[in-house]
């Protein structure tokens, strides 16, 4: 199995809704976003995606997030912009970029340097 990851990053503010601590204040992240598609198979170029297009996909849908308010944008009017929320937010508007025999497989976000999740179906 071949396994093809780039990342990215954002920059924006956010508040967890009901979260008794200092999270709950409004605050904000320089986000660091990484995003894994696997095969088993290689193209007719012997690779399993091109970079190119896995960052062209990441970069506009981080472009969405970046020097925003989080919780003022339509994906997490109701869920909390959490890491957990934020990486399937990613992981879902991913989807439609990978083709087969490509899946996608993974996307983690780093809230800071030593903590981060993991979306994966």
């Amino acid at each position: 199995m071949f396994r093809a990851k780039v990342l990215g990053s954002f920059s924006a503010a956010h508040r967890l809704r009901g979260y008794r601590g200092d999270c709950e204040r409004l605050h904000g992240h320089n986000y660091r976003v990484e995003v894994s598609v696997s095969s088993a198979d290689l193209d007719s170029m012997g690779i399993v995606m091109d970079f190119r297009d896995l960052k062209g996909q990441l970069k506009a849908i981080l472009d969405g997030l970046d020097h925003h308010y989080l919780n003022d944008l339509e994906p997490f009017a109701q869920d909390n912009p959490s890491a957990e929320n934020i990486a399937r937010y990613i992981y879902h508007a991913f989807e439609g970029a990978v083709k087969p025999p490509a899946a996608l497989g993974e996307v983690t976000v780093w809230e800071n340097d030593s903590c981060c999740v993991t979306y994966s179906r």
